[in-house]
């Protein structure tokens, strides 16, 4: 690989190597004459905070004119690419999602980035990885916040959890979205008209028929559910073995919840380019206008690139300033988050601080009344829990300075997850259609399109959208609004009075919530 002769005047990117798992088996250089897309995520004109806009929700020109990428920017990194024999996709590039595509031959890639790309073989896939440090000419990189896409490797998991899967300690009660909508005192006599509620997915798919079936065995009217192609994904469902069973519970817990919502599916690949480019494109979709996005996907925080979550996290800070509001499942493996390491781990994006990140319980029943609730925690079963805990790579944000986050167990006064929390045990868990079956799941994958839907609810009757939740909902810490949930633990983490990182405030009282609103 020969250097461009401006070599000298290059900089370095931020860029870490993702850890290789010990399985992986390298396989060679990625052939010279592949094609690679890259998403280059560029810098804002001006710097947001969202904090200083202390709640106000900023139209999308006043977004374009002041925290989008600089027409300017594009156009230098459009002689950058030009200089290193790249083609620039203008369709798939955008001032407002701050994205530039470039695509061209893999050494064409390696030329202008100055990385070396290998192909790997990991339980039988085939994925190309980047080796080397990433940089640019100096004048371009001071454009850039991250260069995503020369990493294939999947960068997230469905927070599902299968009943089938379990060996449950104690009796078996499953619901229907509804009626845990019930539970949780939903203002049911809202239907989430004229709201969108996004969903991102990073596989499987949904077929109208069981979406059909599904909501007319209720006496639900079947919802209005689009589906959009981010980066090639789409809707390709297999079986229920797979995605499919995620892409159905999301859009069945939404969708029983707020029924004339309209449904967008952003279908991309399972990738961190895949991943952020779903969630800008959901954000700044002006065809949709989701009011709410909810993501079930996510990864150890450790498992990320630097630039990467700083990317998402930009994002997610975009969405604030805009007014959309962002659910995440917080993980299913609770405090260690599935990393065998020793240490204690949060879940990404959950712990951005500008998302609300959605913890697991599980509830008893009797009747329409919810008579209890614990952390969900079925660790000792071979099963999950709850995840939670505090981030190692953001601060402690501002809204959370009073909920006693520093005392968390490794002493440290990062961001607290999770924020809020719903049934996730699959002992408890949603009665759900895929694929022509009927399944019991949980995970905290079905708390992130529960409050999704609670959202739209809110949404709906406030006449405006609530946007960025988090600085609204912690001064409603110990009051009507939830259900502070005191028992059970996740691992090293405790339930207690008030936050905790297992269930974060607690679960939602629905109506309450709204008054409080």
């Amino acid at each position: 690989m020969t250097p461009p002769s401006n070599n000298s005047s290059r900089v370095p990117l931020r860029y870490e190597d993702r850890k290789l798992p010990d399985s992986a088996r390298a396989v060679g250089p990625t052939p010279s004459t592949d094609t690679i897309r890259v998403s280059v995520i560029v810098k804002r004109k001006q710097p947001l905070d969202v904090a200083s806009l202390q709640g106000r929700q900023v139209s999308r020109t006043e977004f374009l004119n002041l925290y989008a990428a600089d027409p300017a920017a594009f156009d230098q990194l459009r002689q950058f690419a030009k200089e290193h024999a790249l083609a620039v996709d203008e369709s798939a590039s955008s001032l407002a999602r701050r994205t530039l595509v470039l695509y061209g031959t893999a050494e064409q890639i390696q030329r202008a980035f100055q990385v070396e790309l290998q192909e790997i073989d990991h339980d039988g896939q085939r994925y190309r990885i980047c080796k080397g440090a990433m940089s640019m000419p100096s004048a371009s990189a001071a454009l850039v916040d991250a260069v995503l896409g020369l990493d294939t490797r999947p960068q997230a998991r469905s927070h599902l959890r299968r009943l089938k899967d379990l060996r449950p300690a104690a009796g078996v009660q499953s619901y229907l979205p509804r009626q845990v909508a019930q539970f949780y005192n939903f203002p049911l006599t809202l239907d989430g008209s004229g709201e969108t509620i996004g969903i991102l997915e990073l596989g499987g798919g949904f077929t109208t028929g069981d979406i059909q079936q599904y909501f007319q065995s209720q006496g639900i009217a079947p919802p209005n559910v689009v589906a959009v192609s981010v980066d090639g994904g789409t809707n390709a469902p297999t079986n229920p073995s797979g995605a499919d069973s995620e892409v159905m519970l999301d859009i069945e817990v939404a969708a029983s919840i707020a029924p004339a919502a309209k449904i967008a599916v952003y279908f991309a690949p399972n990738t961190d380019q895949g991943f952020l480019d779903a969630l800008t494109t959901a954000i700044h979709d002006t065809t949709n206008h989701p009011s709410v996005i909810s993501i079930s996907w996510g990864g150890p925080e450790s498992s990320w690139t630097q630039q990467a979550m700083t990317a998402m996290d930009g994002a997610a800070q975009s969405a604030a300033a805009l007014g959309v509001t962002i659910t995440v499942a917080s993980g299913d493996n609770g405090s260690t988050d599935g990393v065998s390491d020793g240490a204690n781990h949060v879940d990404f994006p959950a712990s951005s601080p500008h998302v609300l990140a959605c913890g697991g319980t599980e509830i008893f029943t009797s009747g329409t009344t919810l008579t209890s609730e614990v952390v969900w925690d079925d660790l000792a079963q071979s099963g999950g829990a709850s995840g939670g805990g505090v981030s190692t790579v953001f601060a402690l944000p501002t809204w959370q300075q009073n909920a006693n986050v520093s005392a968390a167990t490794n002493g440290g006064t990062g961001r607290g997850v999770p924020d809020v929390a719903g049934d996730a045990a699959p002992e408890t868990g949603y009665q759900i259609e895929v694929d022509g079956q009927s399944e019991v799941v949980g995970g905290t994958s079905a708390v992130a399109p529960l409050w999704a839907g609670l959202v739209a609810l809110l949404n709906q009757k406030l006449g405006a959208p609530v946007g960025f939740l988090n600085p609204k909902i912690y001064p409603l810490l110990g009051s009507a609004a939830f259900h502070d949930i005191t028992q059970g633990n996740n691992g090293a983490y405790s339930a207690g009075p008030g936050w905790d990182a297992c269930t974060g405030l607690g679960s939602p009282n629905g109506n309450s919530l709204l008054s409080a609103l």
